[in-house]
């Protein structure tokens, strides 16, 4: 079987909910009456540290974030809009997986209200523990910069 990776190349992927065909339990582990589907999408062959997390995101300003590490966001309330250093706008709704690949920066808008949880190819960040004290900064490319400014004028 030839394996191709979700995190194949830098960027965004959302997974939206249902487009993906499960597969029936019952036959395969010979269980009458079993109700239960499952798949398995593989995301990388990668051996790094594995992090859980939650996220949450509600109305308030347009929040950049650089990917250095490959990360798996499945939205569980609400909607998380991102969009890709084109532009390119991703609504991801409850039940739907967006796919963070490396290097890649992601600008959440500001009109997200949500949460998910997360599972990222990476030790724990300690700027997402409590008691950090120092301030991030995110560089913003040029490219980005021209339709952040544009979006924000729009709104």
């Amino acid at each position: 079987m030839n394996k191709s990776f979700l995190a194949s190349e830098p960027g965004i992927k959302i997974i939206k909910k249902g487009e993906q065909e499960l597969v029936d339990l019952e036959a395969t582990y010979q269980c009458p009456g079993l109700v239960s589907r499952i798949i398995d999408l593989p995301v990388t062959d990668s051996s790094l540290p594995l992090t859980l997390g939650r996220f949450e995101m509600r109305p308030s300003v347009d929040f950049p974030f650089f990917y250095e590490s490959l990360e798996v966001k499945t939205v569980i309330t609400g909607r998380i809009v991102v969009r890709d250093e084109d532009g390119v706008l991703y609504e991801a709704l409850p039940g739907d997986v967006l796919i963070f690949t490396p290097p890649t920066l992601v600008m959440f808008c500001a009109e997200s209200d949500g949460e998910a949880v997360f599972i990222a190819h990476r030790l724990e960040e300690p700027s997402f523990l409590p008691g950090f004290d120092r301030v991030i900064e995110t560089p913003i490319p040029e490219k980005v910069r021209a339709w952040w400014k544009k979006t924000e004028l729009e709104a």
